[in-house]
């Protein structure tokens, strides 16, 4: 089944245990922080049920499903998954970055190859096939809490800060403890959680994966601040009002997960290797760049209308600047078509991105979308500073034929000006738009660890070959020869 958008806002109307500002949440679907969000998503279900949109599949099983979760099998059907990601993107701007795909991908990635989850492998099948056929939401949390980043899980002041195994049962297992960062969990129907920084000898009660409701009794949601919260005009917050995913801490007390739901347990090896010796790591960032091609897309969009609207794009320094921002765009959109292109099929015949092309932009992501906004700034200039309070001002009789008057451009009213104004400060400005670039910056983790991604991916024996091989290609001077 693909749902539609009414089939998963019902979805989230259960007993799923969330506190912001203080108080619990009643129902996210209503509730001011979430519910901007909660209609995106759903206007991503019912794009992706209308068959006009061309996003359902027949599954290797005979089921219909959502093309996100997909497990290509060669480079047509890659190219087919990434048509229907994007679509998504689109409909979001790029700006939902944990949107019900990208989980989606990470699932298909582990039942491409169960056999890494050694005794849990039909757990892992299993599951992907519910969430599949159900069309489920799945978010994850696989980063521990940042209590003392010096020490390994087990060596912590507390023995249950990350979360971790308090019991074993004949049904199953007793977790307790906490992790990060929750992204639309909030939001979403299923929670996987693991661990993907590295765990060391003494960590194994960490060593884990398994997934389980948001409802789930003794799961508790902690979200950061909510941006849309306070926002009452998408006019003049259109990106916060409709795409601010919320973060979440989420809290294990005692929670107990039966065994059916168990990925991984008590195994160092087996917690890293569903990630990285599975297509996982490579087909979840692969939807990731999908959504990063489209956001840089949509963001060099603004600012070429920017520069349109107030004529700086006749400028030849202003267009060197879009040229600039066109380059970065090509980059990222290039490098993603390479992966592709370039695709491998692996032993279990799942068509895999190229590491090479693949690691190598997730490498420069932070410092790509940090380049395009620093850009963008420039371009709009004071502009985004000298805008009415509130759409408020445009219609208050005593105040509208001043903005009517003075915040205009040339040809272009001021409803018009002010609207895609707001729009360049909900980009580079506002909370919302904060959250973005820290978000882009450490989206993989930390600068080193998605750089080490591209060291380890290149594929550094072509280079060296190309070397060695023109050094051998002429000889040392005799004076450097040694003596026979």
């Amino acid at each position: 089944m693909v749902r539609n958008g009414k089939q998963y806002l019902d979805s989230l109307k259960d007993n799923r245990c969330i506190y912001i500002n203080g108080e619990k949440v009643d129902d996210v679907t209503t509730h001011p922080a979430f519910r901007g969000i909660t209609q995106s998503f759903a206007t991503l279900y019912d794009l992706a049920a209308d068959p006009a949109n061309d996003m359902i599949y027949t599954t290797e099983d005979g089921t219909t499903a959502n093309k996100v979760f997909m497990i290509p099998r060669c480079r047509e059907e890659l190219a087919i998954r990434r048509r229907a990601i994007t679509k998504w993107a689109e409909a979001t701007c790029g700006f939902a970055g944990r949107s019900p795909d990208h989980v989606a991908a990470f699932l298909a990635g582990f039942a491409s190859s169960p056999e890494v989850f050694g005794e849990y492998k039909q757990n892992v099948l299993d599951f992907y096939q519910y969430a599949r056929d159900e069309d489920l939401f799945v978010t994850y949390v696989i980063i521990p809490p940042q209590v003392d980043r010096s020490k390994a899980a087990h060596e912590q002041e507390e023995k249950y800060l990350p979360v971790g195994v308090l019991e074993e049962r004949k049904e199953g297992i007793v977790v307790r403890g906490s992790q990060m960062l929750g992204t639309s969990t909030a939001v979403s129907n299923y929670l996987f959680v693991s661990c993907i920084t590295p765990l060391r000898p003494g960590d194994e009660d960490y060593a884990i994966s398994f997934v389980l409701p948001i409802d789930t009794p003794g799961l508790k949601l902690y979200p950061r601040p909510a941006y849309a919260t306070g926002k009452e005009s998408t006019f003049d917050y259109p990106l916060s009002t409709q795409f601010d995913e919320s973060d979440s801490l989420v809290v294990f007390n005692d929670v107990f997960i039966p065994w059916k739901h168990v990925f991984t347990y008590k195994n160092i090896e087996a917690t890293r290797a569903q990630f990285h010796e599975t297509p996982a790591h490579v087909l979840g960032n692969n939807q990731a760049q999908i959504r990063l091609s489209t956001k840089l897309k949509f963001t060099i969009g603004v600012a070429r209308k920017i520069t349109a609207m107030g004529g700086t794009d006749k400028f030849p320094q202003v267009q060197e600047r879009l040229g600039e921002l066109a380059s970065l765009a090509a980059t990222v959109e290039g490098m993603l078509l390479a992966s592709e292109y370039e695709c491998v099929v692996d032993e279990k015949g799942t068509a895999r991105p190229n590491a090479r092309f693949l690691y190598g932009i997730v490498g420069m992501q932070d410092q790509i979308y940090a380049g395009v906004i620093k850009i963008l700034r420039e371009l709009v200039g004071g502009g985004v500073l000298q805008l009415p309070s509130s759409y408020h001002e445009m219609v208050n009789p005593e105040t509208k034929d001043d903005i009517r008057q003075y915040i205009r451009a040339s040809g272009v009213d001021s409803e018009a000006r002010i609207q895609l104004y707001r729009l360049a400060w909900d980009i580079i400005g506002s909370e919302f738009a904060g959250r973005h670039q820290q978000y882009e910056m450490f989206y993989n983790g930390a600068p080193f660890v998605v750089r080490g991604h591209a060291y380890r991916n290149y594929g550094y024996h072509e280079p060296l070959e190309i070397v060695d091989r023109f050094l051998g290609s002429y000889t040392l001077p005799k004076a450097l020869l040694k003596e026979e």
